[in-house]
């Protein structure tokens, strides 16, 4: 059990950093509509998470409410949306290509507030694992260790367009390799141990797990609508975006249901 739960805090970890690791194998910056292909191939693939494996089980888990099966799953949602707009108020942080910063007035360089940009939303999907993961160990939501499987391994293929999003810009704007490299590490590591601590609070998470499933659901949300399918419009018109988004959401719509 112990090995199920690393893997399934790792996998997702493994993702962000093989993704930073691309600034050793690619020179310069980060072409536009390659940027944008991966934004929107992350954007599909949480959207897709947030129905199957979140918001699905939310509701299934609430069925003895009958008709109101659903209100659990809608305040967690909002709860979750409200949560990350909260954190985008208090947090200083800078999205990928804007020019000014979000959040309170902060004396952090541009790259640092590049890093917490990216380290925000991952925060939902930290969470996101561990709450399926405790779910996993008290037998509740019909959580199988496929479904956990899928979940990670779908974020996990998600991250790694993060990692390198954040990692390349970097070396291009003249840090060193390795520092880039870091930074696009240390983005990620607010995953693994959200879920850790999720995970520790499992005795507690239960009798509140379609709420929570909900809240990382509304908070994955948020990311998506406020930054992600953003970034993959900007500019110039293209539908590279539209298709790669397309390609996350159903890739991810197959691993759950597949595995799950």
């Amino acid at each position: 059990m112990q090995l199920e739960i690393l893997q399934g805090l790792a996998i997702p970890f493994l993702g962000t950093t093989l993704g930073a690791a691309c600034v050793f194998f690619m020179r310069g910056a980060m072409r536009p509509h390659v940027q944008k292909g991966l934004t929107g191939f992350a954007s599909g693939i949480m959207v897709a998470a947030s129905i199957w494996s979140l918001l699905m089980p939310a509701i299934e888990e609430s069925q003895e409410l009958g008709p109101y099966a659903s209100l659990p799953a809608i305040a967690g949602f909002w709860f979750g949306t409200l949560f990350l707009l909260a954190l985008d108020h208090i947090i200083p942080h800078l999205h990928m290509n804007a020019e000014d910063p979000e959040g309170p007035r902060s004396s952090l360089s541009k790259n640092a507030m590049m890093v917490l940009a990216v380290t925000l939303h991952n925060i939902p999907e930290g969470m996101a694992v561990g709450v399926v993961l405790a779910g996993w160990l008290t037998d509740s939501a019909g959580v199988s260790l496929s479904a956990v499987l899928a979940l990670s391994i779908g974020i996990a293929i998600q991250n790694f367009p993060e990692g390198a999003i954040i990692s390349m810009p970097l070396a291009a704007g003249g840090a060193s390799r390795g520092k880039a490299f870091m930074s696009g590490v240390l983005s990620g590591v607010v995953e693994p141990i959200g879920g850790a601590l999720t995970i520790l609070a499992a005795s507690f998470v239960v009798p509140v797990l379609p709420y929570l499933l909900a809240f990382a659901a509304g908070a994955m949300m948020y990311v998506v609508v406020e930054e992600l399918i953003p970034e993959m419009s900007a500019g110039e018109h293209s539908n590279v975006g539209v298709i790669t988004f397309t390609a996350g959401f159903t890739l991810m719509m197959a691993l759950d249901t597949i595995l799950g």
